[in-house]
């Protein structure tokens, strides 16, 4: 057992997704397509005689890193820390779950391996109600394509191939639980439609474009969002929202170009790793 571990985990924006219920929380998840970014969360962890998080210098509760712990079996002080706003569609919980998984396997010398890792971490995710999809295209890093719904073990994941600089403008939260705990038919037809308009042209392009159609027909578009979305677009740029928040992100340099203060970052090929 080690003092310590650590692990980087990149922050992931979704651009449309499904909702796929299963009784067993690794199958259960969403398809659909996202953008892993080099903005994202370290993770370290701890043995300790009782758990506590800590994110960004506060005490939390997060349920999924919990549970992750308690499957590993293993308390720990979990500290986290991120450039990412929260509860806007970044996939924090999710990184911070798989985060504790990489670094908790490697500080308590479990021995599981990097698939094994990322299903308890995406099971914790789904049955704390944090998130649906994040974790597996946080491990798979670039611009994952989930085509099928749970852990590694049931998802298959393909890709875009492709980099490029990304920016983000955050205009406020949206509860995930909310939105994926009611009525998702029309969400997933919708999420359907976009993953399939994908994998047929698979280029950055055609994802933005399929985000924008999506928000739309899941009917999760704000009016906020809309409109610095219009003003990317008058710009001669590509901007979509992030799932699930009030983020507006854009391909190249759309938001500058539109007259925002934008965070930028890149897309993330790696996926989530330790660190030595």
């Amino acid at each position: 057992m080690s003092d310590d571990a650590r692990a980087f985990v990149p922050g992931h924006v979704t651009g449309f997704f499904t909702v796929d219920r299963a009784d067993d929380p690794t199958k259960a998840g969403s398809r659909g397509g996202g953008l892993a970014l080099s903005d994202g969360v370290s993770v370290r962890v701890e043995p300790a005689a009782e758990t506590t998080v800590e994110l960004d210098g506060e005490r939390v509760e997060m349920d999924a890193v919990d549970r992750v712990l308690d499957a590993l079996r293993a308390s720990a002080t979990v500290t986290a820390e991120t450039p990412l706003p929260l509860g806007a569609g970044f996939g924090v919980s999710g990184a911070t779950a798989l985060g504790t998984a990489l670094a908790a396997n490697a500080a308590f010398d479990r021995h599981l391996s990097y698939n094994e890792l990322v299903t308890v971490a995406h099971g914790a995710e789904v049955q704390a109600g944090t998130g649906l999809g994040d974790v597996v295209g946080q491990a798979r890093g670039g611009i994952p394509l989930r085509l099928e719904p749970g852990g590694p073990r049931h998802n298959y994941v393909d890709a875009i191939p492709a980099r490029a600089r990304v920016e983000y403008h955050t205009l406020g939260e949206l509860s995930t639980a909310d939105v994926v705990g009611g009525d998702t038919e029309a969400l997933t037809r919708a999420g359907e439609r976009a993953l399939s308009t994908v994998v047929e042209e698979p280029t950055l392009e055609t994802f933005t474009r399929a985000a924008r159609q999506f928000s739309r027909e899941a009917d999760l578009l704000t009016e906020d969002v809309r409109s610095v979305v219009e003003d990317v677009t008058a710009a001669g740029g590509d901007a979509g929202m992030a799932m699930l928040g009030e983020t507006v992100f854009a391909v190249g340099t759309g938001l500058t170009d539109a007259g925002y203060d934008a965070n930028v970052c890149e897309v993330y090929p790696p996926g989530a790793t330790v660190e030595e």
